[in-house]
Parts: structure tokens; sequence; C-alpha cells
């Protein structure tokens, strides 16, 4: 198999399942070695998550650290998992000076890990003012933070390397406001810019920085919710414009491998745009449409 990510070494954080998963795993396929990061590991699920698996009947979290980094190696790369809370900087520190002492090199970023499911409460479309303020820090501490303190570790390695991507999954739809959640449009938003503004101060040093927007994805939360599998998907109408996490992986790996990816830095990129310029498509063979929001 072409291996076009081989001796390459990537870290891809909040990857015990979801897009993070999906990314891991398309990096191992390309031959990548994987730094597999987030809190869940096999004998220690992740903390926080009971109302979200109260909420779709779940007795116990999906996913590990392990797994994944099980998952990236039979894909044909080398998965190291590596638990880490991605809100604590000393953890984050250790992660990447690990990183550094065994690879020696840091090829790319993925800013990927979470928290905004943690307050999630079954209401997704409501006025912002009867959102719970407990959204703010889910998704602005717990996320929107988890990416730049990453990023602030990760950006020393790859300007002394001069090379080097930061690639930051958010959601993004030609600047539209995603209607009933403020929270989370507001949170994506600033992921987009973050991405946009390390991308004005890495580009002098041969680092790019870009934002990623997947549609709607088929995680393991969303396939519970609809009372079906990834196997089974099909039979549910409802499901018929989501996309696998692996479609975003694919569009990771591509702009991973692209020699002149600094010329995308600074932008926010649909994968359903990726796929149509690189080549690629989804595990079912399909390129599917971007996901759009309606016109207010």
């Amino acid at each position: 198999m072409e291996q076009p990510l081989k001796d390459r070494v990537a870290v891809v954080t909040g990857a015990s399942r979801g897009a993070g998963r999906g990314i891991a795993a398309e990096l191992g396929s390309a031959g990548a070695t994987v730094y597999v990061t987030g809190r869940s590991t096999r004998e220690q699920p992740a903390q926080g998550y009971g109302q979200l698996m109260a909420l779709s009947g779940l007795a116990a979290l999906p996913g590990s650290i392990d797994e994944t980094a099980e998952e990236v190696t039979r894909m044909g790369g080398r998965g190291i998992a590596v638990r880490c809370d991605h809100a604590r900087e000393d953890d984050v520190a250790a992660l990447f000076a690990r990183v550094e002492k065994e690879a020696g090199r840091l090829d790319l970023l993925v800013n990927n890990a979470w928290g905004g499911h943690e307050t999630f409460n079954g209401v997704f479309e409501a006025p912002f003012w009867e959102h719970p303020l407990s959204n703010w820090d889910s998704m602005f501490d717990r996320g929107v933070r988890n990416h730049l303190l990453a990023s602030r570790f990760a950006a020393p390695i790859m300007v002394r390397q001069r090379r080097g991507l930061i690639a930051t999954t958010t959601f993004w739809d030609r600047g539209h406001y995603l209607r009933g959640n403020l929270f989370y449009d507001l949170a994506k938003a600033s992921m987009t810019r973050l991405a946009f503004g390390m991308a004005q101060e890495l580009r002098p040093h041969g680092v790019a920085s870009l934002a990623v927007s997947p549609g709607w994805m088929r995680t393991e939360f969303v396939l519970i919710g609809h009372k079906t599998d990834e196997a089974h998907w099909q039979e549910r109408p409802a499901l018929a414009r989501t996309e696998s996490p692996r479609y975003l992986g694919r569009a990771i790996a591509a702009l991973a491998g692209d020699p002149d990816v600094l010329k995308k830095s600074g932008a926010a990129h649909r994968v359903a745009d990726l796929a149509r310029e690189y080549g690629f498509t989804d595990i079912d063979g399909r390129q599917v449409p971007a996901f759009e929001l309606d016109e207010p």
C-alpha cells in the first residue's frame, strides 16, 4: 500500500472516539506515527459524560485512546496512546516533551479535543438565554482553550524545524450563523479564527495553520441517538446526509501530505471541497456533499 505519510509524526487530540478516532485511523493508513491522546483509557473512561450517557441510555462510555492506537497500528501506521487532559497545562507540556524526546520531530498537530459534550442536556436548538451558562465553560475553557494550549507547545517544535501543520477541527459554513445554539456557533467561530491568527504568525517560519470543517458525522453518539450502528445507518433516512469520521480523516491526511499546504494556511476548508480537490471519498465510496445550513 502507498503510505505518503510514512516517517511523519502526528499528535491527534481527543482521539478516543468520533472525529479524532477517524482522523487517527486515516493517518495510520497513510503510514504515520500517531500519538493518540485523550482522557479515556480502556481501564478508566473519562469523567464528565454522565448526563450525555444517561440521555443516550449508555452504561459505558464508548471508545478509548488504547483502542484507537491499536486501530492506527492495524491500519499500517504506529499508534501510541498517551493519556492527556488537554485542559491541564502540565499534561499538555509533558505530552509534547515526550513526543520531541521519543520521535525527535512533529509534523502534524490535529486540534480536536472538545469538552462541549460534557454539558449537553439534550437540547441543541434554543434561544441563547435558555442555554445553560455551563456550555461556555465546556465549549471555551475545555474546547477553544484546549486547542490554543496544544498549539502553544507544538508551535516551538515546528518553528525550530521550519515545517509542520496545525489542523484545527471546527464547523464552518461560509460564515452563516448556526441558529439555535449561540454558544456552539461562537466556540466554533473562535476556533476558526484561532487557526487564522496562528497562521499569520507561523507562516514566516514555514509552518501552516488551518481549520477543517466536516459535515454531519456519524459519531458513536449520533448513531446511538438514532438507535443504530455503522453497519445499519442507511436504514435511517434521517442520517442520509451524514458522513463517517474517516471522511474528515482522509481530508486531514491529504492536507498533511500536500507539499504546498502552506498555500492553504489561514483558511477554513470544508471536507467536501477537499474531497473534490484531492480526489478522495468516504468509506462507502461517496463524495458526500458539504453540509450547508439553511438560509434564514
